[in-house]
C-alpha cells in the first residue's frame, strides 16, 4: 500500500474541488432538464413552423 502524507489545507483544497466539479455537473443537468420540458410544452408542429420561420428569416437577411 502507498503511504502517502498530505497536509491539512492539500485535502481540503482536494474536496474544494470535487464539490466545485459536483456543482458544475448539476448545472449543467438542471439546465438540460430545463430545455427538455420546454420543448415537451410546445408541440412538435409547432415547432417545425418556428424552425421554419427561423430559415426563411435567415435567409431573406442573407439576400438584403
Amino acid at each position: 500500500m502507498i503511504n502517502e502524507q498530505y497536509s491539512v489545507s492539500e485535502i481540503l483544497d482536494a474536496v474544494e474541488e470535487i464539490q466545485n466539479k459536483k456543482k458544475g455537473l448539476n448545472k449543467i443537468k438542471q439546465s438540460n432538464s430545463i430545455k427538455a420540458e420546454k420543448f415537451l410544452d410546445i408541440p412538435s408542429n409547432t415547432l417545425k413552423l418556428i424552425e421554419e420561420a427561423e430559415k426563411n428569416s435567415i435567409l431573406k437577411s442573407e439576400s438584403e
